[in-house]
């Protein structure tokens, strides 16, 4: 195909004519698909549905050390469920917190706890003139929001196809004492899909930061959503990596089976240095008892051990392939070639990050919504939602069937190219 800017005004028109009568059959369907949230589909959940039964009146309630998970205790967590997330973050039983049913919420206290104590005996942040954190873009924009709404001012740092340009990392966090974290999502990041090399895993774990209370916020979100068995994506173990570069207490390692079990009633957990997780527990024994106990037994006998967490994940994968599969068929066969997109094609999680052309990606957002296709909002992957380009747009396929996953796609292709076309013909007219 012959790349668009490269038409002259009136064949742009005609392809444009040709767009518009394609728009009008769809426009005809009366649409109703959503893909604005990276939400399990129907199917994946009906994986889980067997967990329901696993403790019912009649079960043993008592933990493999004999504690009874219906009454108090087990601040951080009981010990089955700790080895389970442990071994699903690969980091040792003994670094980890397990918590409720949301990483957010563990991510947000980690923040809130900052501002009215401090990190580790520092100054509360409550008191600091300025509050700085380091945001990777494009980015989750709940991460962005959590931030925003302590007031901490977010600095974009550009997200290459290895992890965050870390040179504007290094030369933030080790010159200016303000910069408190960088947001990170490792593997299969939200939304572009990348994993951090070894390189830059490495240069996190030897930073140098000006600010004692630094912290890496390393969300692991999907530290096992493969998409493919033969294609898998690896990453450093930063806990470790920390360790070795005498950083021991750098980083707080975040994850959850939110997109494993249920999403509003599965288990989260906080992996950190011992010295971080006893400052944390000193400050959680007074926020709480401890977290829904009877729901980490439940999913520790329901997926046994990280076994059978990589086998249900499987499971997953074979769901989640053909969409996946149906949003990057219709960008190869439908825009490869007019340069008026780029993508990225993921080895697992839970998103396609598409770049448009500059100052189209709003546009393209509202016309697959007059269609009946509600996406993410443009600008959302930036702080404060605002996309200096115009361009990033995230794809979130997990949520409709396969059969409306490709109509959405077939829909969002059209709408690219009928915004491109209108963006190339306006530049023609200026």
């Amino acid at each position: 195909m012959k790349p668009y800017k490269e038409l002259t005004k009136n064949e742009l028109l005609t392809v444009k004519a040709a767009l518009e009568e394609e728009y009008k059959t769809y426009e005809s369907m009366g649409l109703k698909l959503n893909m604005a949230r990276g939400k399990p589909g129907f199917t994946q959940l009906d994986l889980c549905e067997p967990m329901l039964d696993i403790i019912n009146s009649a079960s043993d309630m008592k933990t493999m050390m004999g504690n009874d998970t219906r009454n108090y205790g087990d601040l951080d967590g009981i010990g089955e469920c700790r080895r389970l997330m442990a071994d699903m973050m690969s980091v040792e039983k003994d670094n980890v917190i397990v918590c409720g049913n949301s990483s957010l919420n563990v991510m947000y206290d980690t923040i809130s706890r900052s501002f009215t104590f401090g990190v580790n005996g520092s100054t509360p942040w409550y008191k600091l003139d300025k509050v700085k954190f380091l945001c990777p873009v494009p980015g989750y924009d709940r991460h962005f929001k959590i931030t925003e709404t302590f007031g901490i001012e977010m600095i974009n740092i550009p997200l290459y196809d290895d992890g965050p340009d870390m040179d504007m990392v290094e030369e933030y966090v080790n010159n200016d004492p303000a910069v408190k974290g960088i947001w990170c999502v490792p593997k299969y990041s939200n939304p572009t899909g990348i994993s951090y090399s070894d390189d830059v895993v490495k240069r996190f774990s030897a930073l140098k930061p000006a600010a004692e209370d630094f912290r890496i916020y390393w969300d692991n979100a999907y530290c096992i959503h493969h998409l493919y068995e033969d294609t898998q994506d690896e990453i450093l173990n930063i806990l470790d990596e920390c360790e070795k570069a005498g950083n021991p207490n750098l980083v707080y390692i975040f994850s959850s089976t939110s997109k494993i079990s249920f999403p509003g009633s599965g288990v989260s957990a906080i992996a950190s240095s011992r010295e971080n997780i006893d400052y944390i527990l000193s400050l959680m024994t007074v926020q709480t008892i401890g977290h829904d106990k009877i729901n980490q037994l439940r999913h520790a006998r329901f997926f046994k051990d990280i076994n059978g967490l990589n086998a249900h994940m499987k499971k997953h994968a074979e769901l989640l392939r053909p969409k996946f599969a149906a949003v990057l068929d219709a960008l190869e066969s439908e825009i490869a070639g007019l340069e008026i997109g780029t993508w990225i094609k993921p080895r697992g999680g839970y998103f396609i990050s598409f770049n448009s052309m500059p100052g189209c990606a709003k546009a393209i957002v509202a016309m697959c919504k007059d269609l009946g296709v509600v996406m993410t909002g443009a600008g959302a992957t930036f702080p404060y939602g605002k996309d200096p380009k115009d361009s990033n747009i995230r794809i979130a396929p997990t949520f409709p069937s396969v059969e409306e996953m490709t109509v959405a796609a077939k829909v969002f292709v059209l709408c690219v190219k009928l915004v491109s076309v209108n963006k190339l013909l306006a530049d023609m007219e200026n």
